[in-house]
């Protein structure tokens, strides 16, 4: 899978991965039918921070929830 690739497929891709890193447990924010493929870009940005971060704490996580929050429709 190239994530690179703007796509329907791929958004969801790294939605669910990015619920999964953070452990959402309320898994209706982390829909990708709530994201726009408008804001690929800014949302394959945060998934890659998260990749490279790894563990988060407690307020690193609440802050990543809080951006997302912001790119839903």
């Amino acid at each position: 899978m190239n994530l690179e690739e703007k796509s329907e497929e791929n958004l969801a891709h790294i939605i669910h991965e990015m619920g999964r890193m953070l452990q959402v447990v309320n898994d209706s924010i982390m829909d990708p039918k709530d994201y726009d493929l408008d804001n690929y870009e800014e949302l394959k940005s945060l998934y890659d921070l998260l990749q490279q971060k790894g563990k988060l704490t407690v307020a690193e996580t609440q802050a990543f929830i809080a951006e997302l929050r912001e790119y839903r429709k």
